[in-house]
């Protein structure tokens, strides 16, 4: 059960120290991994955070308690993460072993050889000695793209050709767990997982896996609601991550979703939203913390960064949940089935 605390309606400008006090504390809630450590349920996501504000965003929210931030390489803003985490911690707000830190290992860096090199450059970007969760972005083998040449390398292995193509590697995923697995061996990350993995996927990877995978990151929110995956990896022991928990918002502007597809808006979230004294936003949080998730909802503003944190002072009943639950459509954003055709090439590996 997931015990409410009271935390009213807060904003940066309104708290008082026991109302930042209470945040700070239910903040710190989470699943535990299989190794006994606890990932915080909320964290701050960095995806499409605009250059210039994503030091800020971070700092802004350890501030306010939030202990779990997520990146990646592919996002390129981990040197900005870095500045956020280096002023908190300056300014006393927290401590690194206090933060559960994300990121990626992006397509071009599966061989063997680039493992390594690929997350000592985030280590080094975010100025940090270990990463608390290292994550194979995607189930995609890219060819290697040297840093010096690009950094990030993005999907087309040259954007400056004629026709941009995104070009294959036959680097099969077992190679690259294995260099993840040296990562945990030799202390650079406290744990590995995945993200966007399938349930197939996720099979064949559990059955030569040497290390466990703590985390599967995906997609998921009340339009993609995954029931069969989701059940899947708490059945084998993998916890699941949500990412773009509030749906369409951060796809619209890339053309991926139209503004009808926007969750928020459903009068079923409405409705449970106006019972709850909640937004749209906290009620889809919330259903997903309450399925045993981790959320990592994307913003640069503070106040919606504090009110995606006030996601603990109410519980959803199971009929809500149901009705949450129901509205599924199986409607997934990021699908690089759908944008990689575009790359004069193609990979589904949701199909």
């Amino acid at each position: 059960r997931y015990r409410p605390v009271c935390t009213h309606s807060l904003t940066p400008s309104n708290y008082t120290a026991a109302m930042a006090s209470a945040v700070a504390a239910a903040l710190t809630k989470g699943i535990t991994l299989h190794t006994g450590t606890v990932m915080p349920f909320v964290g701050l996501g960095t995806w499409k955070a605009e250059k210039g504000v994503v030091a800020k965003a971070v700092e802004e929210a350890l501030r306010l308690g939030y202990r779990h931030i997520d990146c990646a390489c592919d996002y390129g803003n981990e040197q900005e993460v870095a500045e956020g985490i280096k002023a908190a911690i300056s300014a006393g707000v927290c401590k690194r072993a206090d933060i559960f830190v994300t990121t990626k290992l992006w397509n071009t860096y599966h061989a063997r050889e680039h493992v390594r090199p690929a997350c000592e450059r985030s280590l080094r970007d975010l100025g940090l000695d270990y990463i608390d969760l290292y994550l194979i972005h995607f189930p995609i083998s890219l060819k290697y793209v040297p840093f010096e040449t690009r950094y990030p390398p993005e999907w087309t292995h040259d954007p400056k050709a004629e026709k941009p193509r995104m070009e294959l590697a036959d680097v099969p995923i077992r190679e690259t767990w294995e260099a993840m697995e040296k990562l945990v061996d030799d202390g650079l990350a406290k744990h590995i997982g995945v993200s966007n993995f399938n349930c197939q996927s996720l099979m064949d990877l559990l059955k030569y896996a040497r290390i466990h995978p703590a985390v599967n990151q995906v997609e998921l929110h009340p339009y993609l609601v995954q029931e069969g995956l989701v059940e899947f990896c708490k059945s084998r022991n993998v916890s699941v991550t949500a990412y773009s928990p509030l749906g369409a918002g951060s796809y619209v502007s890339l053309k991926m979703a139209q503004p009808t597809d926007n969750v928020l808006h459903d009068p079923v979230m409405l409705a449970i939203a106006q019972k709850h004294h909640k937004s749209t936003a906290q009620v889809a949080l919330r259903w997903g913390i309450q399925r045993g998730c981790t959320v990592i909802p994307k913003s640069s503003q503070a106040e919606r960064i504090a009110a995606n944190s006030q996601v603990f002072d109410f519980e959803l009943s199971p009929e809500d949940m149901n009705a949450i639950s129901g509205l599924n459509r199986n409607r997934r954003f990021n699908d690089p089935g759908v944008y990689t055709r575009f790359m004069n090439n193609w990979y589904p590996i949701f199909d």
